[in-house]
C-alpha cells in the first residue's frame, strides 16, 4: 500500500471531498489507534483533526500561552454546577501531546464490575489484556526510570514506604525521557510517544489520508446507515471557518472525545440516541492537589512529570499521585495575595505538588449543545460524598508530605487555615465539614456520556464501540466507558479501540 498523507491549514484552496472506507474523527490515543489498526487491516482510512499538528519550535514553555494554542476553550472550559476546569487537546494527537503519558490498566475489580452493571459479556481484564500488551508493545509503556525520577518524585516514594503504603513507578509511553518536566507544554525532546510521533505516522505510512485543521460538523446519514461526514476547514487557534468538506465513508468512527461527540450526535439529527443516553452520565475523576514544603531545595522542575504513584487506596475512591506543570499553573491554586502570595512562591523550589484524583460514579452531569456553535455546555456537580473521599485523599497526601520530611502543608482549601506544620494540624482536613466549592478541582478525565450498555435501551454503543442504531457508525472515546476507570483512562480507551479496530474490518 502507498504512503499516506497529511494536509495542513495552508494546503486547503478550495471546497473539496474524498471516498474512503472508513473516517475517523479525532486523532487522540483513541482515534488515532483506531485509523492504524484499520489502515494495517488494508482498508483506505481519512483520520480528521479540528486542531494543527505541532512540531517542537511551536511548544511554548509558558502555561498560558501553551493552553491558548493547545487547547480548547484557551484552557478555560468550566463547568457549571460545581465549578471545575476540564481540559481537552485541540492539535494532533489530541490530548497525548499535552498529558503525562500515564498508562495503567483499568483494575479488574472495575472490569468486572463495568460487566456486571451494564450487561456486558467480553470485557473483563482477561479480555482486554491482549490489547493493552498490543499497545503497550507498540509505544514502549514502561515503568519511569529512577535516573529520570527527580526528588519531587522520589520523595512520595518515600514517605509512602515509611507509612507502609504501596507505591510504584508510573508506567508511561515514552522512549527516551530526560524528566525535563514539560509533558503540559509539550515535549521538546520528542520522548514522549503522543499519537503525533506514533501511531498517526503509522497509520500515513500504511496509506491514511490526515486532514488536519478540519471540522467535522455533520455526520452524513440515510436513515439506517452512516454514509460519512461534513465540516469546515477552520484557522489554528482562531477557530476562523473557510472552505467546507464532505467524507464519504463506509463506517464512520467518532473518537473527538466524550464533550465533542455528544455534540455532533445531536447536532446531526439527535443520531444513535434511542435510548436517551447521548450526552447524558457525564462523569470526571475530579482532582486536588497539595503543596509540601520542605527544609532544602526539591529542584521540583526536574523529573519525570508524574513519574510516581500509589494505587494502595483505589478501592477506597482514590489514586495518589506526583505532579508537575509550569508554576504559572500550578499558582493559581495557592492561597494569598500581595506579599503572602509572592512568598509561597518563593517556596517553589523547596516544594513539591502532589494530588489525587477519584472514582466519583456517584458525581453526574451531561453535555448539550449550544446554539450556533460546536462548543458544549457542560454541567455536574459534585456528590456530598465524593467531596469527603477527596478531602480524605488530601489528608493521606498530608500523611505522606510529613513522612517524608516536609516542614509544612499548603492545602489551599477554602475554610480552613492556608499552611499545617504539623499532622495533628492536618487532622482538620478529615474533621471540618467541607462543600464541593470549599475545594481546587482540576477534572481533565471525562467519561461515560455514550456509554456501553449490552443493553440498546440503557447504552449508546455495544462492548465493541458499535452505536446500537446504526450499525456502521462506531465511537471509541472515553466516552464509551459506563463508569469511571479509577485511574487515569488513556491505556483503557486506546485498548478498547484497538478492540474495535477488529470488529469494524471484520465487518467490512
Amino acid at each position: 500500500m502507498s504512503a499516506g498523507s497529511v494536509r495542513v491549514y495552508a494546503d486547503y484552496e478550495c471546497d473539496f471531498s474524498e471516498d474512503v472506507d472508513v473516517v475517523v474523527v479525532g486523532s487522540g490515543p483513541a482515534g488515532a489507534v483506531t485509523a492504524k489498526e484499520l489502515t494495517d487491516a488494508g482498508l483506505r482510512v481519512a483520520l480528521i483533526e479540528e486542531g494543527p499538528p505541532f512540531t517542537p519550535q511551536d511548544f511554548e514553555i509558558d502555561g498560558a500561552i501553551s493552553m491558548a494554542r493547545t487547547m480548547r476553550e484557551g484552557g478555560l472550559r468550566m463547568t457549571q454546577g460545581t465549578v471545575m476546569p476540564t481540559m481537552q487537546g485541540i492539535a494532533l494527537g489530541g490530548g497525548s501531546l499535552v498529558n503525562s503519558a500515564i498508562c495503567n490498566k483499568a483494575p479488574d475489580f472495575v472490569l468486572d464490575d463495568w460487566c456486571e452493571k451494564f450487561d456486558l459479556e467480553n470485557t473483563t481484564l482477561a479480555d482486554l489484556d491482549p490489547h493493552y500488551d498490543a499497545v503497550g508493545e507498540f509505544l514502549g509503556i514502561a515503568p519511569t526510570p529512577e535516573k529520570v525520577q527527580g526528588r519531587r518524585n522520589l520523595l512520595f516514594k518515600q514517605g509512602c514506604d515509611a507509612l507502609g503504603y504501596s507505591s510504584e513507578p508510573v508506567l508511561r509511553n515514552v522512549k527516551g525521557c530526560r524528566g525535563s518536566g514539560e509533558c503540559f507544554t509539550g515535549c521538546r525532546t520528542r520522548a514522549k510517544q503522543s499519537m503525533d510521533v506514533s501511531y498517526v505516522p503509522a497509520a500515513i505510512r500504511r496509506g491514511a489520508l490526515v486532514l488536519t485543521s478540519a471540522r467535522v460538523e455533520s455526520i452524513l446519514n440515510d436513515g439506517s446507515k452512516a454514509t460519512g461526514v461534513a465540516g469546515r476547514v477552520v484557522a489554528p487557534f482562531t477557530g476562523r471557518a473557510s472552505h467546507r468538506f464532505r467524507i464519504n465513508a463506509r463506517a464512520v468512527v467518532l473518537a473527538a472525545g466524550c464533550m465533542a461527540t455528544p455534540v455532533l450526535l445531536e447536532k446531526s439529527g439527535k443520531l444513535a440516541n434511542r435510548s436517551g443516553q447521548v450526552g447524558e452520565n457525564l462523569q470526571f475523576h475530579p482532582g486536588v492537589a497539595i503543596m509540601g514544603v520542605f527544609p532544602e531545595d526539591v529542584h521540583p522542575a526536574f523529573g519525570a512529570t508524574q513519574g510516581y504513584q500509589s494505587k494502595n487506596f483505589l478501592r477506597d475512591g482514590y489514586k495518589l499521585e506526583t505532579l508537575w506543570a509550569p508554576p504559572s499553573v500550578l499558582a493559581v491554586r495557592l492561597p494569598g495575595s500581595g506579599m503572602a502570595f509572592k512568598n509561597r512562591l518563593a517556596d517553589f523550589a523547596r516544594s513539591a505538588i502532589w494530588d489525587a484524583i477519584a472514582t466519583c460514579n456517584r458525581s453526574l452531569g451531561r453535555v448539550r449543545t449550544r446554539s450556533r456553535s460546536m462548543t458544549p455546555s457542560l454541567v455536574w456537580r459534585l456528590h456530598p460524598e465524593d467531596v469527603r473521599i477527596l478531602t480524605r485523599a488530601l489528608w493521606t497526601l498530608s500523611e505522606i508530605f510529613f513522612a517524608a520530611g516536609a516542614k509544612s502543608v499548603v492545602s489551599g482549601v477554602n475554610g480552613i487555615p492556608d499552611e499545617f506544620f504539623s499532622l495533628d494540624e492536618a487532622r482538620m482536613l478529615t474533621e471540618h465539614p467541607l462543600r464541593d466549592r470549599d475545594l481546587v478541582l482540576g477534572g481533565n478525565h471525562a467519561f461515560c456520556t455514550t456509554r456501553m450498555h449490552g443493553n440498546p435501551a440503557r447504552g449508546v454503543v455495544d462492548e465493541y464501540g458499535r452505536c446500537h442504531d446504526l450499525r456502521n457508525l462506531y465511537i471509541t472515546d472515553t466516552g464509551i466507558f459506563p463508569q469511571c476507570p479509577s485511574v487515569n483512562p488513556m491505556w483503557t480507551a486506546m485498548a478498547l479501540a484497538h478492540r474495535s479496530a477488529a470488529h469494524i474490518s471484520a465487518e467490512l
